[in-house]
C-alpha cells in the first residue's frame, strides 16, 4: 500500500498573494476611505484648509509693505554689523512671516470657536522652521551654522506636524545617564533630551557671546585711552569669559544642578594635567605677555628666523605678518620658552650694520669713512639722528674691513631693503671714487725640497721667501 504523500510546502510568494487577494485589497481601501471619511473629508477639515489658503491674500498684501517699512527703519538705525543683516533677512522674509501671523491668528478664533486645528497647527510648525533656517542663513552667514540649522530644526517640525514630538521627548528623557548622588542622597542623572538642549541652547548662546565681543572690541578699539595691550587683555578675558557664562546659562535654563560638576572633578583635573598642558600652557602664556606689556600688537618682533609685526594678540597664539605677506600663527609658550625679539618695544628707531672692506692699495681710508657715511644718508628710510657712522672693524685676509652702522625709524617696512639700498649707493661711492672692493685671494709661495737627490717644488702658504735646502 503506498504511503500517503506529503502535503507540498506554500510558495515562498503566497503571503504576498495573501497581501494582494482581492478581498484583502478591498479591505484595505475601505479602511483607507473610512480614516478619509473621518479624519480628512470633514467640514473641520476643509475649514482649516480654506484658511490656510485664504491667509495667502494678506500675506500678499501686508508682507511688501512690512518689508519697506523695516528696510525704511534700518537705513536710519542700523548701519552696520548683525543688526543691520538682521534687519534685512526680516525684511526679505516679511511675507512668510505675514503669512504665519495670518495662521496663527486663525488658528487662535478656531481654538476660541471649540474647533480643531491640527492643520492649522502642521502648517505653522512648518513655516517656522523655514523661517529660522532662512533667518539663520541670512544673518549668520555660516554654512556650518546653516547645516546644524537644517539638521536640527526640520526633524522638530516635522514630528511635530504630525504629533509626534511629544513620544519623541518622552523617549529621550527616559535615556538618562546616572551621575551618582548629591550631598543629599538622591540620584542624580542627565537624559538624552537634557544634552541635545544643552546643545542647541549652548550654540545659540555662544554665537550670542562672540557678537557681543566683536561688538565690545569695536568700541575698545576707539578709546584713545586705552593702551594697544589693555585692549588686547580686555578682547582675551571676554572671550574666555563670555563661552565660560553661555556654558552655565544653558546648564542653568536647563535646570542642570551645577553641584554636580564635582562628580567629574578629578577627570577635569587629570585631562587637563595631561591632555591639555600645551593649551592651558598656551593661555596663561598668552596673559602673561599682555600682563608685563613684553609684546604689543603692531610691535615689530623677531621669533627664530620668523621676522615681522605682530597683528593680533589671540587667547592661544600671536599672529606675526612677516614681509612676505603671510601670517604666522605662533603659540604663545614659545614666546615664554624661545625668547624673542622685541625691534620696537622701547624705541621704533633702531640700528642695522652695513660691513664692507676695501683694497690694502687704498691710500686714504677716512676718505671711505665719509664716502660710506654719505652713502648712508642718500637713503630715505635712514634717519639724521642718530647720524650714520663708519669704522674701521679691522684688517682682513683680502682688503681693510670697515662697519658702516646707521638708524631706521620704521623697522615694521622692512629690514633687508634699505640695507641693499646702503650697500648699492656705497658700491657707486666706492667706484665713482676709484676705491676697489677686494675679493678673497691668498697669495702662494712655493718652496722645494730634496727627494732621492732632486729638487721637487711643493705649494705652500707661507709668507717667507722661498729657501733652497
Amino acid at each position: 500500500m503506498p504511503a500517503n504523500p506529503t502535503p507540498a510546502a506554500s510558495p515562498p510568494d503566497s503571503a504576498l498573494g495573501d497581501l494582494l487577494a482581492p478581498s484583502n485589497v478591498r479591505a484595505w481601501l475601505h479602511e483607507t476611505l473610512a480614516w478619509l471619511q473621518t479624519h480628512v473629508l470633514v467640514p473641520q477639515v476643509g475649514i482649516q484648509l480654506g484658511l490656510i489658503i485664504a491667509a495667502l491674500v494678506p500675506g500678499a498684501l501686508f508682507g511688501p509693505r512690512i518689508r519697506a517699512f523695516i528696510l525704511a527703519q534700518a537705513e536710519l538705525r542700523a548701519q552696520i554689523g548683525v543688526i543691520r543683516r538682521a534687519a534685512q533677512a526680516f525684511a526679505i522674509l516679511a511675507t512668510p512671516i505675514a503669512l504665519y501671523l495670518s495662521w496663527t491668528v486663525f488658528k487662535l478664533a478656531l481654538g476660541s470657536a471649540g474647533q480643531p486645528t491640527d492643520w492649522i497647527d502642521a502648517a505653522i510648525s512648518l513655516l517656522s522652521a523655514w523661517i529660522v533656517i532662512r533667518m539663520i542663513t541670512l544673518v549668520i552667514r555660516s554654512p556650518f551654522w546653516s547645516r546644524v540649522a537644517f539638521y536640527v530644526i526640520w526633524p522638530i517640525a516635522v514630528l511635530d506636524a504630525f504629533n509626534m514630538l511629544d513620544g519623541v521627548i518622552a523617549q529621550l528623557r527616559a535615556w538618562a545617564i546616572p551621575l551618582g548622588e548629591d550631598d543629599s542622597g538622591h540620584a542624580v542623572a542627565i537624559s538624552l533630551f537634557d544634552i541635545l538642549r544643552t546643545l542647541i541652547y549652548f550654540a545659540v548662546l555662544f554665537w550670542g557671546a562672540n557678537v557681543l565681543t566683536r561688538f565690545i572690541e569695536n568700541r575698545i578699539e576707539k578709546v584713545d585711552e586705552l593702551t594697544p595691550a589693555l585692549r588686547a587683555l580686555i578682547v582675551k578675558l571676554l572671550r574666555v569669559l563670555f563661552p565660560i557664562a553661555a556654558l552655565l546659562i544653558a546648564l542653568q535654563i536647563v535646570g542642570f544642578n551645577l553641584a554636580t560638576l564635582a562628580i567629574f572633578s578629578g577627570a577635569v583635573g587629570l585631562g587637563i594635567g595631561l591632555g591639555l598642558q600645551g593649551v592651558v600652557a598656551n593661555f596663561v602664556a598668552g596673559f602673561t605677555l599682555i600682563a608685563d606689556r613684553s609684546i604689543k600688537p603692531f610691535d615689530v618682533i623677531q621669533i627664530g628666523n620668523t621676522f615681522g609685526w605682530v597683528t593680533e594678540m589671540q587667547a592661544r597664539y600671536v599672529a606675526l605678518r612677516t614681509r612676505d605677506g603671510t601670517e604666522h600663527l605662533i603659540p604663545n609658550d614659545n614666546f615664554m620658552s624661545q625668547g624673542v625679539i622685541n625691534w620696537s618695544r622701547s624705541d621704533r628707531t633702531i640700528r642695522l650694520h652695513a660691513p664692507f672692506s676695501v683694497s690694502y692699495a687704498t691710500k686714504d681710508l677716512r676718505a671711505v669713512q665719509a664716502l660710506a657715511i654719505e652713502a648712508a644718508k642718500a637713503v630715505s628710510r635712514v634717519v639724521d639722528m642718530p647720524s650714520p657712522v663708519c669704522n674701521v672693524a679691522g684688517f682682513g685676509d683680502s682688503g681693510v674691513e670697515f662697519d658702516l652702522r646707521f638708524w631706521i625709524a620704521d623697522p615694521a617696512s622692512g629690514l633687508g631693503n634699505v640695507r641693499s639700498d646702503v650697500f648699492l649707493n656705497v658700491w657707486d661711492k666706492l667706484r665713482e671714487n676709484g676705491i676697489e672692493i677686494p675679493f678673497p685671494q691668498r697669495d702662494l709661495h712655493i718652496k722645494s725640497w730634496e727627494v732621492s737627490g732632486a729638487d721637487v717644488p711643493v705649494l705652500a702658504s707661507d709668507p717667507a721667501p722661498a729657501k733652497r735646502t
